[in-house]
């Protein structure tokens, strides 16, 4: 039986960045890494939950917080600083974190 998660929620005010395309990866922890390439995955928003958009997961990839970089700043659409902040808010004390990769999928 697949496991797989079929949805993901991400900030209201991030919502923007990925409906634009702008925003093309979500760093998450252990419990919400479990998302599978190749998926199509429904996108609502953490404080609503109203629906936005369908993402395709490409890549899940483990990362150290130590080990963000500029390049997924840019790949977040946000500055350094202000990802390792909005990280840390979240997870305050995660060290193992995990890059997923998605791509907006083009409504029919």
């Amino acid at each position: 039986m697949n496991n797989a998660p079929e949805t993901i929620t991400f900030f209201e005010r991030l919502l923007p960045l990925v409906v634009s395309g702008e925003k093309v990866i979500t760093i998450r922890d252990e419990s919400e890494s479990h998302y599978i390439p190749g998926s199509i995955i429904k996108v609502y928003a953490l404080e609503t939950g109203k629906y936005y958009t369908d993402i395709e997961i490409l890549s899940v990839e483990t990362i150290t917080y130590d080990d963000i970089s500029a390049y997924h700043a840019e790949q977040e659409a946000m500055a350094l600083d202000i990802l390792k902040k909005l990280i840390r808010e979240i997870y305050p004390t995660e060290q193992n974190l995990f890059v997923i990769h998605y791509r907006l999928v083009e409504a029919s």
